[in-house]
């Protein structure tokens, strides 16, 4: 399993829970602000708050909520004031780690994620100690029984995809950052149901780990990702699924 898409798949598992207890509207709210901070707070002439709005929605995010972000974000309340920011670090076993973050107060949310590395055998690094081993690429993930491969691939590649992956029962459409508004368009007009889409960093190459060193890649992987200020993380490992077998049967 490469890094993206095993980090990936046990991510969207991981959403699923946490839309249910709710723990992801926060996140979606600083995704709505930004956005409407950014582009306006209209989403038909605004693409990333449209798309920020359709994730906020399936979910089931109250329509309450979501007028309050977009409002923070165009100046109407208080309370948009968030930053953009990119953290690196290195994980146990020499991993790679992308942590992409919106915050309020980044000297509170630094030390936040220094400690959240340091406990788990990582370190927080400085800037490009991470990043040259990942592409930035969009992601657009899709259950392989929404659609078939053949049409999937012309209606994708044709809009400026790259590639279209089969893994895990789920196809992965990987595009470049500027033609991922042309590919999910695309993608939204043929009425193809998405599991998630996103643009994220994929590493270029990945590190075998084993079992002990996965358990607490993984690990640092889930506090990561459930810290509020962190909207997506990525990392280069790659867990057989032998030891991932061998992990979930220890629990």
């Amino acid at each position: 399993m490469a890094g993206h898409s095993h980090w990936a798949n046990i991510a969207r598992k991981k959403s699923a829970i946490d839309a249910k207890r709710g723990k992801v509207w926060s996140k979606l709210s600083k995704a709505i602000i930004v956005a409407a901070r950014m582009g306006g707070g209209d989403p038909d002439a605004n693409l990333r708050l449209r798309y920020a709005i359709n994730d906020a929605k399936a979910v089931s995010m109250p329509k309450d909520n979501i007028e309050r972000a977009i409002k923070k974000g165009t100046g109407e309340l208080d309370g948009g004031n968030l930053e953009e920011v990119l953290y690196e670090g290195i994980g146990p076993a020499g991993v790679a780690i992308m942590c992409e973050i919106l915050t309020d107060n980044r000297n509170r949310t630094a030390p936040e994620i220094r400690k959240l590395f340091e406990v788990c055998g990582g370190k927080l690094g400085a800037t490009g100690c991470a990043a040259w081993t990942f592409d930035r690429k969009g992601v657009i993930v899709i259950a392989d029984d929404k659609t078939n491969e053949e049409s999937l691939m012309e209606l994708a590649i044709e809009a400026g995809a790259d590639d279209v992956r089969h893994e895990d029962g789920s196809y992965e459409v990987v595009c470049e950052p500027d033609a991922y508004s042309d590919v999910c368009d695309a993608i939204a007009a043929a009425e193809i149901e998405t599991e998630s889409r996103d643009l994220t960093w994929v590493p270029k190459d990945t590190i075998d780990l084993s079992v002990d060193d996965a358990r607490n890649v993984l690990k640092l992987m889930e506090r990561l990702d459930d810290h509020d200020d962190v909207q997506n993380v990525a990392a280069n490992f790659d867990i057989s699924d032998e030891v991932m077998a061998e992990i979930e049967a220890a629990g």
